[in-house]
């Protein structure tokens, strides 16, 4: 068996190896960062148990059309959608009875 690689010298020639695959295929990073603001303004809709996903844009992927042909209905497989992030509260206004139980404050 061969000797480990070190964390940051496995992390560098997975940087090498994905620059040469993307200057290969003629990716920019320009289209990366494109790609993943796209991801990110139209999360999936719909996801089935493989994992295969759809957004809801653009035609209907087989997976789903094939589902939707044997009777399943599409909302099956709709994602719920995460719930907003609740507002960070300030310290002041953090309820004495939410206070951990190390916490050098004294407690009432």
């Amino acid at each position: 068996m061969k000797g480990k690689i070190a964390d940051g010298e496995a992390r560098d020639r997975l940087i090498i190896w994905l620059r040469r695959r993307m200057e290969e295929f003629g990716i920019t990073l320009e289209a990366l960062a494109e790609s993943i603001q796209h991801d990110v303004d139209h999360p999936p809709l719909y996801r089935d148990a493989r994992g295969n996903e759809w957004n809801g844009l653009g035609d209907m992927p087989d997976w789903l059309r094939a589902a939707s042909n044997a009777g399943v209905s599409p909302e099956f497989f709709r994602i719920e959608p995460k719930p907003a992030p609740k507002p960070m509260v300030a310290a002041s206004e953090t309820d004495p009875r939410q206070l951990d139980l190390f916490s050098m404050k004294p407690t009432a």
